[in-house]
């Protein structure tokens, strides 16, 4: 019984998943105002899980028109991956808004980052962390194809990446 007891005390303590989620990030040039709906809610009060992947496409979608200017009737988009952190709810009196940010340029593939915040006067805490894939697509060919030069400079340069 004194061996597991060592053990124990010598597995190293790990910080606390919560306390890295909380930490906001200020490398985020693009925010956007989300408005909850009433179908958002469920029985709990609180914004359902799958609702978020909603508040990701309506931030990331406003940051293509707004910033990046996506001609979509060149090359398409499409998700490959999408993961959510899920850190605080967001309850039915809310604001809450969207950072946004390119964080990686592939040739065919890119990543956006996200930080959904709620709105309290001029304070901000994180709600959740979210992260997606995105693929550009040749509409013609249902293919990968490479991110539009065009696109990929105007994120880099509102990003400030190295090329």
């Amino acid at each position: 019984m004194m061996i597991l007891k060592t053990l124990w005390q010598n597995i190293s303590k790990n910080k606390d998943k919560l306390t890295d989620d909380l930490t906001f990030s200020s490398n985020f040039n693009y925010k956007t105002n989300i408005h909850t709906r009433f179908v958002d809610f469920d029985l709990m009060g609180h914004v359902n899980n799958s609702v978020y992947f909603t508040y990701l496409e309506i931030a990331r979608t406003n940051y293509w028109e707004e910033i990046i200017r996506w001609d979509w009737k060149k090359t398409g988009i499409v998700i490959a991956h999408a993961e959510m952190d899920y850190i605080l709810p967001i309850l039915m009196n809310d604001r809450i808004a969207i950072h946004i940010r390119t964080s990686r340029i592939g040739s065919s593939s890119f990543d956006l980052d996200y930080q959904i915040v709620k709105v309290k006067g001029t304070e901000e805490v994180i709600c959740s962390k979210g992260k997606t894939v995105c693929i550009a697509i040749d509409y013609a060919t249902k293919k990968p194809t490479g991110v539009p030069e065009a696109e990929k400079q105007k994120m880099i340069g509102f990003e400030q990446l190295s090329a």
